[in-house]
């Protein structure tokens, strides 16, 4: 696949096997978290947080609904718990939609509230 321009708050198609234990897995709409500056720089890995379809109301407070958009065309939710870094190698589509800045402060949110911040 030729060079995609990555921007913070896009989503794009990750392969993110393989997992192990409760991860997450599959390619599957990753939303990139690493600051835009950074990812200016053309990092060999990024912060991302995957996006599912399905939610569990135990994990409520973690994750975020995002409504269909542009190449995202189901209701997804944001998974708070699964975020991590990815080689950018991993990154598998062109920019399928872009979270905006409240989401994105929305995500990080979350992750504060998971990690005690």
């Amino acid at each position: 696949m030729a060079k995609v321009k990555l921007t913070r708050g896009g989503v794009y198609l990750a392969r993110l096997d393989p997992a192990k234990g409760a991860e997450v897995g599959k390619l599957r709409p990753v939303a990139l978290l690493t600051d835009q500056a950074l990812l200016d720089t053309e990092p060999p890995q990024v912060f991302i947080c995957p996006l599912s379809r399905h939610s569990k109301s135990t994990y409520q407070a973690l994750h975020l609904k995002l409504p269909p958009r542009d190449g995202l065309e189901v209701k997804s939710y944001a998974l708070a718990e699964h975020c991590r870094s990815i080689s950018i190698r991993r990154i598998r589509s062109e920019r399928l939609a872009r979270l905006d800045a409240d989401e994105i402060g929305e995500i990080i949110h979350r992750l504060q509230r998971l990690i005690g911040a």
